[in-house]
This record gives structure tokens, sequence and C-alpha cells, in this order.
């Protein structure tokens, strides 16, 4: 079965003075607020599409690792995945770097190593993101 996920955002005014709001279909936390200077110079207490775009791609590789893992029989006790994605003005999104520490009982560090490039591959956010370089630095912790 296919799901389709949404988010909305609503943008009032020009690309530099402007701002808007970012709300997840799924969220009854409330919404997201935007703007250029945010997304362009880095602004505390505002996000960005590059932020959303990190908070998908570390879920969406927290899950085919911890996925694989299973499947092979070491499932993991925790997972925990930063996704650093950088963003240029006038280039656009430059990479998106995964930063992974686990803890999985039995593994060795090479082992992990291997099921997190083979994860890094194949979640399905890595898979869209083709357009970029997508690196990795994963550890047992």
């Amino acid at each position: 079965m296919a799901v389709t996920s949404e988010s909305t955002t609503v943008w009032t005014g020009t690309l530099n003075e402007g701002s808007g709001t970012v709300s997840l279909d799924s969220s009854k936390t409330g919404e997201f607020a935007v703007n250029w200077k945010a997304r362009s110079e880095g602004v505390s207490n505002t996000t960005n599409p590059e932020e959303l775009l990190g908070a998908a791609h570390s879920a969406c590789f927290s899950m085919q690792l911890s996925g694989a893992l299973t499947r092979a029989g070491h499932p993991p006790e925790s997972i925990q995945v930063t996704a650093a994605v950088t963003f240029e003005a006038g280039r656009g999104v430059l990479g998106s770097h995964l930063l992974v520490s686990a803890r999985v009982p039995g593994l060795t560090e090479e082992e992990f190593e291997a099921f997190a490039e083979d994860a890094k591959q194949n979640c399905p956010i890595s898979q869209a993101l083709t357009g970029i370089p997508i690196t990795i630095e994963a550890e047992l912790a």
C-alpha cells in the first residue's frame, strides 16, 4: 500500500523580506517558521528546507539500518543519526553527511560499517537524493 505524506507551506512576501510557515500534516504541535535569512545565513529558532530534509534523511536511514540489522540477526539496542545537509545560496544543496552511532551487540566495527554503508545506499531518501553527495561516519557506541 502506498502512503502519501503531506506538508504545507504558506509564504508571504518577497524572497528576502518575506517569511512563511511549514506545517506537517501529521503534527499537532504547530508550525515551523521559515525565511530566507535562516536558509542562507543560518538563524537559530527558525527552520529551513535543509533542516527538514535532514530530518527525513536521518529518520529514513535509521529505519533502513535497523531493519537490515534485525533481518541479519543483530537487532540494535539504539541508533542515533544526525544528517547535516549543506546549502549554499546560488548553488543549492551541496550534500548530506550522516553521522551515525549505534549500540549493536555482537558486531565488529567493520561489520557495522558495512551495514551502515548499505543503509546509506538503499534508504529511500538517499535514493531520492542521488543528485548530491552523501557521506557517512558510522561507529559503534
